[in-house]
């Protein structure tokens, strides 16, 4: 035994001489220890007055001197509810990223390059949302807090020397939210009010008065004479430090900055009002609007995007300037046709407003990203005309490096490699969302999928153990974890839990890392304690409170299959199983024996039952009850999955899961299941068979993927991006071995390819694969993998030992 522990510590210590970590990680500056172990210096400060719960934007300011400009100078900072830090004019940070009270972020930031000899200033935009606030966002009050890393940089620290501002000039417009008055989200089109699809808990958007604005509030030169003395809100520190005296406790951030690049809009799709230069678009030309006119800009960024948009104007006081961005346009309420055609089609959307005072170079930007292909932009004059200087976007997402690289003979797989990447990079902020439009919630089904995706494509790994991380934090006293968390209004999806234990199992085989592995055992223990007590007399699940929400198939009742609520269910009873399978094979490795014994008693008891009242002699499948009326692809799926029958029948269930006519179906998000059931049976080489519904997404003009394929609310959904990892983990047929990817299987299946190459990250280095078809049935090519890493390569059923480095492929 002792030899095969200092097997591994060897191992862990050659593979950390080979780890690539993202440049961000090394950029990152130290906190000072001395700050994790007590209370900060800085207190929280608010608005003196008013209701700090309420909606409000704030500025804050600290003037301070330098005798000469610092070759370093970190700070701490925390908002409530967020926040945008800016140091003699440059915007340098914003945040916090998102968690809850009791994993309140803070970010560090190096300002040195900033600061100038003499005088500096240091101000932050604050703002809550109140009773608009996002779903996503959890929140106390407003607040705000600024900490130096040592007594040099205390000099910031929020105290009583800081000043603070009302902005006065912000007022929210409500958008579709079902606890707001109809009329938000809502728009008159052709005598007729049209509402848009579903409901937006994103936050409301910004209307900016531009004569109440404190115009170069952030600037040096700027008189805040006038400005109020903050209050003090209680003292700032790191969460587990004295509980009791602060509702927020602090934790690091453990993610890098979000990127936010330029980017312009392509085309203008529609003018009424006026004329247009098309290099109005590309910022060579300005747009020169009359006096008392109306103009209408249908603007096309030709792809979807998140970006925060900026315009400058110049004049034209009193003009009133409206933007609404929509993923598409629509022909009729929840039709949007192909997504390139306009003719005939109106926008519906989330709005701001900009409000001209007259003055010169006035830029407006958002407090929070939009999410849009199409910009409607309205302006309506008063009695000045007015000058737009310009108008574009800043591009904001998690700052993933695109690493991986799939090439192929077929060059429409590129499409699919492109359009699946932009969904996980929209879906991807300070936590994995679902969809960047209507939501930006982090489910546990939907991340699931992106993990793996982005550890496969760009191998960060930081959102995922993020989202591990926030889902063990949001455990409820019955044992389960929110289907999506943070987010201040609660949801259980049982189910969701089970595909939590999948995900830490993934992070286990891609990753490693037992230490952090092993501390949320046990949280998969109270996972599977919980559905062990909803489990009938017969072993089977059923009359479980909540949504037992599974896929959102249409005979589905809101995506609960029957059984579930009233009476007994084979699909989640098998999803139960599918997490069981997962949490036994992590407590009998990572250290606890016990638990994977009583893992493997349920296993075998549930599959048990299963097996003898679900099982259908007369169709050789497994139906969704056991009255045995109802069958899906969904339970067969899983019966696969946890080897619920011998590996030599799995490829004739598979066919019938697939050819069967009147099988439930599964949407895109359980495809990424059938997708695993396809492999597992054998028939991995029918796997570009199966992304026919994608190429049918890209053939009605989508840039993304949409949530669902009927009639869909969202155009950009986190779970419809999976064939980007099958690219790779399929087609390639790249997959670990054995926890930490210490061993590599490649096992491609190229289906109608001649040829693929690719190449992909891998915690030691990447690997690379350069492959084609010889003759009938054999393949040469050449694999590389990391120092330190070996592997296998199947073909055919053969099987070939890999090394580290280069070597060369060849079956006959």
């Amino acid at each position: 035994m002792a030899n095969v522990k200092l097997k591994y510590v060897l191992f862990f210590l050659i593979l950390a001489l080979f780890i690539q970590q993202p440049s961000s990680v090394a950029s990152l500056p130290e906190i000072n220890p001395r700050l994790l172990k007590q209370f900060w210096d800085a207190v929280w400060i608010s608005y003196p007055g008013g209701n700090r719960k309420a909606y409000g934007v704030y500025h804050f300011r600290k003037t301070f001197r330098l005798d000469e400009k610092p070759s370093g100078f970190v700070i701490h900072v925390s908002a409530d509810n967020r926040y945008k830090l800016y140091v003699n004019g440059h915007e340098v940070a914003d945040g916090p990223a998102r968690g809850d009270l009791e994993h309140w972020r803070f970010e560090t930031v190096d300002i040195a390059p900033y600061l100038n000899r003499g005088n500096n200033i240091i101000a932050s935009v604050v703002w809550n949302y109140g009773e608009y606030v996002p779903w996503a966002q959890m929140t106390y009050e407003t607040a705000f807090v600024v900490q130096g890393n040592s007594d040099i940089e205390a000099v910031v620290n929020t105290d009583r020397t800081w000043k603070v501002l009302e902005n006065e000039s912000y007022a929210p417009i409500p958008q579709l939210h079902p606890d707001w008055p109809v009329g938000a989200g809502w728009k008159q089109y052709s005598n007729e009010w049209i509402e848009l699809s579903g409901f937006v808990v994103t936050g409301p958007g910004d209307r900016i008065d531009g004569k109440l604005y404190p115009w170069g509030w952030e600037r040096v030169e700027y008189d805040d004479r006038n400005w109020k003395t903050p209050v003090h809100v209680a003292r700032a520190a790191v969460r587990g430090i004295r509980k009791g005296e602060s509702h927020w406790r602090l934790v690091p951030r453990m993610i890098p900055p979000l990127e936010k690049k330029l980017q312009r809009m392509v085309a203008i799709r529609r003018i009424l009002g006026a004329e247009v230069d098309e290099k109005f678009l590309s910022g060579k030309k300005t747009l020169l609007i009359p006096a008392r006119s109306k103009v209408s800009l249908l603007l096309d960024q030709t792809y979807l995007t998140t970006a925060y948009p900026e315009i400058i104007l110049s004049g034209g006081k009193g003009s009133r300037i409206r933007l609404t961005y929509a993923e598409s346009l629509f022909r009729g309420p929840g039709d949007k046709g192909h997504r390139d055609q306009i003719e005939g089609k109106y926008l519906l959307g989330q709005t701001d407003e900009f409000l001209a005072d007259g003055g010169d170079n006035r830029f407006f930007t958002t407090l929070w990203f939009r999410t849009f292909r199409f910009i409607e932009l309205e302006v309506e004059t008063a009695g000045q005309p007015l000058i737009i200087n310009s108008f574009q976007s800043r591009f904001g997402a998690y700052p993933y490096r695109e690493e991986a690289v799939f090439e192929s003979d077929d060059p429409s797989l590129k499409k699919i490699w492109d359009t699946a990447w932009r969904t996980v990079r929209l879906c991807s902020g300070e936590t994995f969302f679902d969809c960047p439009y209507y939501e930006q919630l982090q489910y546990a089904e939907d991340s699931r999928v992106q993990a793996l995706i982005t550890l496969y494509v760009s191998g960060d790994d930081r959102l995922m153990r993020k989202a591990i991380k926030q889902f063990d934090d949001s455990r409820i006293p019955e044992g389960l974890v929110s289907s999506r968390y943070p987010s201040h209004v609660p949801l259980m999806i049982p189910t969701a839990s089970l595909f939590w234990v999948a995900m830490l199992h993934d992070y286990w085989m891609h990753r490693g890392d037992e230490q952090f592995v092993r501390s949320f055992l046990p949280g998969v223990r109270s996972v599977i304690g919980w559905y062990e007590r909803h489990l009938t007399d017969r072993g089977l699940l059923g009359n479980m409170p909540w949504w037992n929400f599974v896929d959102w198939v249409e005979e589905y009742d809101y995506g609960v299959p029957p059984g579930a609520e009233e009476g007994e269910t084979a699909v989640i009873t098998l999803e139960f199983l599918y997490a069981l399978r997962y949490a036994e094979q992590l407590a009998r490795v990572l250290g606890k024996p016990g638990d994977a014994q009583e893992y493997r008693r349920l296993i075998d008891r549930v599959s048990n039952a299963v097996k003898t009242h679900c099982w259908s002699d007369s169709r050789h499948m497994f139906a969704e009850t056991p009255e045995k009326k109802i069958f899906s692809q969904h339970s067969n799926i899983m019966a696969i999955l946890t080897d619920l029958i011998p590996a030599e029948e799995q490829p004739e269930l598979f066919d019938k899961i697939v050819s069967v006519p009147d099988l439930l179906q599964c949407t895109y998000y359980y495809r990424f299941y059938l997708t695993r059931a396809l492999k597992k049976s054998g028939n991995g080489e029918r796997f570009l068979e199966m992304l026919e519904p994608w190429y049918d997404m890209l053939e009605q003009g989508l840039t993304t993927f949409a949530e669902t394929p009927v009639s869909p609310r969202s155009d950009c959904h986190a779970w419809s991006a999976s064939p980007i990892y099958d690219l790779l983990a399929t087609v390639c047929g790249v997959e670990p071995i054995e926890p930490g990817f210490r061993r590599v299987r490649i096992e491609p299946h190229l289906g109608r390819l001649q040829w693929i190459k690719a190449s992909m990250p891998h915690p030691a280095g990447k690997i690379h694969c350069h492959l084609k078809r010889l003759g009938e049935v054999g393949i040469i090519g050449e694999i590389e993998l990391p120092a330190a890493i070996t592997g296998v390569f199947i073909w055919e059923g053969q099987e070939v030992e890999l090394h580290a480095g280069k070597q060369k492929i060849e079956f006959k």
